[in-house]
């Protein structure tokens, strides 16, 4: 038996139930709704504000999880520790269910370990891999999977992972979903058809991706 869920909402911009565009091996994204920082040549800039999105309950959402064939779950955004107290007791439930947790951020490690909040060392505490700095948009990496930029850097804060596994050497994927709602895309482009993906996207998604 897992111990009860806190009873928290929280503003989920997407969710993919499984993906592998995401961080290693098949994995649950949530996409949390707003973000403090303002990253110039951000790709979710629809997830920025901080009204919109879904309003969502932890218990739903880890029943999706539980339903999910997957190893781990990976948060993005938006930004996730500006959603901490939700992020942290999501993180917890996915590591008492035997899954990893993968978290991209915004925000230097250093920053985060400073805050005396307890939401946030809580979040740091559940994490296995942790991404952090800003999308800095004129350093693009080409050389690591699932990074954005060159200043990025990815902390395997468990032994759960390790920098020398090959699958941060492959090429990223694009992942696109036809649903009844409309259409989902996550993942990276390759850089000559990123102007394509982002006409075709706003016109035709109705759940934003990255």
């Amino acid at each position: 038996m897992h111990p009860p869920l806190p009873e928290l909402t929280m503003q989920v911009a997407q969710v993919v139930p499984a993906t592998e565009a995401e961080g290693p091996g098949r994995r649950f994204a949530v996409w949390f709704q707003g973000c403090p920082l303002r990253c110039p040549g951000c790709c979710n800039t629809e997830f920025l504000p901080f009204k919109g999105g879904e309003t969502r309950t932890l218990a739903s959402i880890v029943a999706d999880l539980e339903r999910a064939d997957v190893e781990g779950i990976t948060l993005l955004g938006g930004e996730p520790f500006a959603h901490s107290e939700a992020a942290s007791a999501l993180a917890a439930a996915a590591r008492q269910r035997g899954l990893t947790v993968m978290v991209f951020t915004g925000y230097l490690l250093e920053d985060l370990q400073r805050r005396p909040d307890p939401a946030v060392v809580n979040l740091l505490a559940t994490t296995d891999i942790l991404v952090d700095g800003p999308y800095v948009r004129e350093q693009p990496d080409t050389a690591r999977r699932w990074i954005g930029s060159t200043n990025q850097r990815i902390h395997f804060l468990t032994d759960r992972y390790r920098a020398d596994d090959p699958c941060w050497r492959m090429r990223n994927t694009l992942e696109i979903r036809v649903e009844k709602t409309g259409v989902t895309v996550n993942g990276f482009p390759a850089a000559d058809a990123v102007g394509l993906w982002k006409g075709w996207t706003r016109t035709k998604r109705t759940q934003p991706g990255p």
